[in-house]
């Protein structure tokens, strides 16, 4: 049993953190789960949170950030959801500054000089930011409460959106102390949680895992013929729902095009997202669509991760998306603020074909890894040190830029190469033989394997004639209460339903 002081030191934080959940956050009660999470970390844990959209992650960080005397690191994928984060808990009065690519020079050392002086509770950064030597190197002396790493399926190579950027903060720990780390996801299954603990390199973690189940949401999957029935489709449902926001994903930036200009044709507003559009744009768009004008956003994965958009009624996919864990976190930005809201997948036959395409060229092979390396090899001796910059100028119209990033990320982590506080890059390993660069390029492959069977599971899903909700639930390994979920277009279809029941027990 724990000294008396230490009970009521840990019952008086409590307190505490309960009239800041009323004060400043104007919550009566934290929801479930909430509270062991905020207790792990108050106690010093690394954690491990896993939960649905809407279930509060945010909100188990910033309170505690509020009672420990440091500050709290976040770590954030996307700017965008940065920015939002950052004024909502300014509005709530806690101090808090960002640190990316569009913050000007002024501004960034504006916000050093705040967090050298401990003006800041909490501070917001990419993950290229936090890994960066300059950045470590200031934020050595700093006195930090825990690290928070936001979207944490980024960590792990069998998550759905892997960021070549986070296979250096295990590192980035390590030198800034091994402070507590809190990671939070809205979706993991057993493997990629062990993944994220194997890739932040923590030896204990506590993980707690709310279930995905959200009774608000309807999931539907339809079979269309051919193109223009299913483009036909969207234009019905989005009658049928035209008093409502939603969102219609796309696998491709063409396909989007498409729609709009479809749906333009026809008569319905509706505003574009994609990586390819101006990052500006891309910023007046997802602010438009948050403003709900237009009311429809026609978007690629690009969009969605974070945004705090609580009334979104449905979520249409016209292509299958990479995996199940992609699609349950795309169609549960719709029904955030509990009402019923509908999750509609529409499919042809060939639309596996489309991802499977991504997929044949997502990954570097041997010879892209064998390329990278030589290169390497030809600029170090030049009289310049190289950096990203020359290695990716030296290879343009060669390799892609991304796979660039996911090679160099590789050979970094495996201690081939070193980047200095001035971006100067310098072999460590002055040789590979073959064999090395085939296992290196090997963990890629893997990870190819592995995307091409989490595929299959979403085409096995839309096809299936049983319960939407049991299917997901037991991917996440989840047991379900109950065979029906009663709402799903499954479950509405009793015949339907019991023919396949009698075909799988056949």
């Amino acid at each position: 049993m724990p000294p008396v002081q230490t009970v009521q030191s840990q019952a008086k934080q409590w307190r505490a953190v309960k009239k800041s959940l009323r004060d400043q956050f104007q919550f009566l009660d934290l929801r479930p789960g909430q509270e062991e999470v905020i207790r792990a970390i108050l106690a010093g844990e690394n954690v491990l949170a896993i939960m649905p959209t809407g279930a509060g992650k945010s909100l188990c960080y910033q309170l505690p950030a509020l009672q420990l005397n440091g500050m709290t690191i976040v770590v954030s994928p996307l700017i965008s959801l940065m920015k939002d984060q950052r004024e909502s808990v300014e509005e709530k009065g806690i101090d808090a500054v960002e640190l990316n690519s569009t913050v000007t020079a002024v501004k960034t050392q504006d916000n050093m000089e705040r967090i050298a002086s401990e003006d800041a509770a909490i501070i917001y950064v990419t993950p290229e930011r936090f890994t960066n030597p300059e950045f470590i190197e200031d934020m050595k002396d700093t006195p930090l409460d825990f690290v928070v790493i936001d979207e944490a399926h980024c960590v792990s190579q069998w998550g759905h959106d892997f960021r070549p950027a986070y296979l250096a903060v295990a590192d980035t720990l390590k030198a800034l102390g091994n402070p507590p780390v809190m990671a939070l996801t809205a979706t993991a299954t057993e493997e990629v949680a062990q993944d994220i603990q194997k890739q932040l390199d923590l030896k204990k973690m506590s993980v707690f895992r709310s279930s995905v189940l959200r009774e608000n949401l309807q999931f539907e999957a339809k079979y269309l013929n051919d193109a223009d029935e299913k483009m036909a489709a969207i234009f019905e449902l989005v009658e049928e729902m035209k008093d409502s926001n939603g969102i219609i994903y796309t696998a491709t930036v063409a396909a989007a095009k498409e729609i709009h200009e479809y749906l333009a044709e026809q008569g319905v507003e509706s505003i574009l997202y994609h990586g390819k559009l101006k990052p500006k744009e891309r910023e007046e768009n997802q602010n438009e669509f948050m403003n709900n004008t237009p009311r429809l956003m026609i978007a690629t994965n690009a969009f969605g991760m974070g945004i705090d958009k609580p009334d979104i009624r449905f979520v249409i996919h016209f292509q299958f998306p990479a995996s199940l864990e992609a699609y349950y976190q795309e169609a549960g930005r719709a029904g955030r603020d509990g009402e019923k809201s509908r999750c509609i997948l529409l499919y042809l036959k060939k639309d596996k074909s489309t991802q499977s395409l991504f997929l044949s060229g997502k990954y570097p092979s041997t010879d892209e890894v064998a390329k990278v390396y030589s290169t390497l090899q030809k600029l170090v001796k030049q009289p310049l040190a190289p950096t990203r910059k020359t290695l990716e100028e030296k290879l343009d119209g060669i390799i892609s830029e991304k796979k660039i990033a996911v090679i160099f990320s590789l050979l970094k982590q495996m201690k081939v190469l070193k980047e200095s506080k001035t971006k100067e890059i310098a072999l460590i390993k002055s040789s590979l033989t073959e064999v090395q660069v085939s296992f290196l390029a090997q963990t890629y492959q893997e990870r190819a394997d592995r995307d091409r069977s989490k595929l299959s599971q979403v085409t096995i899903y839309a096809q299936s004639a049983l319960c939407r909700w049991k299917h997901i639930l037991q991917y996440f390994n989840e047991k379900p209460e109950s065979e029906s979920c009663g709402h799903c277009d499954n479950c509405l279809a009793p015949r339907r339903k019991e023919i396949a029941e009698m075909v799988m027990s056949s």
